[in-house]
């Protein structure tokens, strides 16, 4: 039966390949960027449930029918898709 061949085993600690250099870590985000994806939410959702319940009461708003989804959603989206770079 043939013998297996060793390996050689590499020092992985100098690797060339490695960097040495620091990488810049960004800080938290701002109250302000907090402050407005929040707001996109809370707005999104205040839309749909003023939809709901007021919709007949409030002419321009009834005019708009299925918009409001599109709308309501839309800016709860926003805020959604903000928290992605909240750090």
């Amino acid at each position: 039966m043939p013998k297996s061949r060793v390996r050689k085993k590499n020092d992985h600690s100098t690797s060339p390949t490695t960097s040495r250099t620091p990488v810049k870590v960004k800080g938290p985000s701002s109250t302000l960027y907090v402050s407005v994806m929040l707001g996109f939410m809370l707005a999104g959702l205040i839309w749909l449930v003023v939809y709901y319940l007021a919709s007949e009461e409030i002419a321009w708003l009834n005019q708009l029918g299925p918009w409001n989804f599109l709308i309501g959603f839309g800016l709860w989206i926003v805020g959604l898709v903000m928290t992605l770079r909240w750090r």
